[in-house]
C-alpha cells in the first residue's frame, strides 16, 4: 500500500472513551499538510458528542460505520484468559530438567500424556500452563537474536527478578536484562526458545 492510500485511524478523546461506547471509527487518508490534517481532525471531534463520525477515504466518500454493539455481538466469543503456551523441544528430559529444576515449575499430572502421538508434559505457570512437546522444531537454533525480547518469546510474571538472576548465574545460564530498564530478564531454554520474566508488584 502506498503512502498516499495509507489510512490513519482517529478515535475520540480519552474522556469520551471513558464515558461513552465508541459507535463509529473515523478513517481518513494520510495527509502531509499539517493544517489540512488539523481541519479533518477538528471536524471529527466536533461531532464527538454524537459519536457518529464519517469514514473518509481517498476519494472523500463516506460509508456508514458499524455500531459498537453489533461488533461486540459478532466478535464476543467469550475470551477468558490464556490457557497454555506450546513450546517445542528436542529432548523432553533435558527440557524438564530446565523447567523443573532451574525454574521450579511443577507438572500438571491431571493432563493426559498418552493421548497424543508425541511425548510431552504440561507445566503449571500460575493458573495457566506451558505444554512441552517433543517435536521437530522448524525454527533455526543458530542466528537468533541475542536478546530474547527481539524474538518470539513467552513472558512469565514473577515476584523477584534479582532472585531469578542469581539462580541463572549459579546455573551458568546466559541472560539479558530489559533494554528499557524495567525489572525484566530474558533467557532461553535448551532449545533456544526465548523466555521473558517480568517482575510485578505483590497484591
Amino acid at each position: 500500500m502506498s503512502d498516499s492510500s495509507a489510512m490513519a485511524i482517529l478515535l475520540p478523546s480519552t474522556s469520551a472513551l471513558l464515558s461513552h461506547k465508541v459507535s463509529h471509527v473515523c478513517i481518513s487518508p494520510r495527509v502531509s499538510n499539517i493544517q489540512v490534517r488539523k481541519n479533518i481532525i477538528k471536524k471529527v471531534f466536533e461531532n464527538g458528542n454524537t459519536l457518529r463520525h464519517r469514514v473518509m477515504t481517498k476519494a472523500q466518500t463516506s460509508l456508514e460505520a458499524v455500531t459498537a454493539e453489533s461488533v461486540d455481538d459478532q466478535n464476543d466469543f467469550g475470551v477468558v484468559n490464556l490457557h497454555h503456551v506450546g513450546i517445542l523441544c528436542e529432548n523432553l528430559e533435558r527440557s524438564l530438567d530446565f523447567y523443573q529444576n532451574i525454574l521450579g515449575l511443577k507438572i500438571n499430572e491431571a493432563r493426559p500424556h498418552d493421548k497424543l502421538p508425541y511425548r510431552g508434559a504440561w507445566l503449571w505457570v500460575g493458573s495457566e500452563m506451558i505444554h512441552l512437546m517433543e517435536l521437530p522444531n522448524p525454527d533455526p537454533y543458530t542466528g537468533r537474536p541475542e536478546h530474547g525480547g527481539r524474538d518470539r518469546h513467552t513472558c512469565i510474571a514473577i515476584r523477584d527478578v534479582l532472585k531469578l538472576k542469581a539462580i541463572l548465574d549459579k546455573a551458568g545460564i546466559p541472560y539479558t536484562l530489559s533494554r528499557s530498564g524495567r525489572p525484566a530478564i530474558f533467557t532461553r531454554d535448551p532449545d533456544t526458545n526465548a523466555l521473558e520474566f517480568t517482575q510485578i508488584d505483590s497484591p
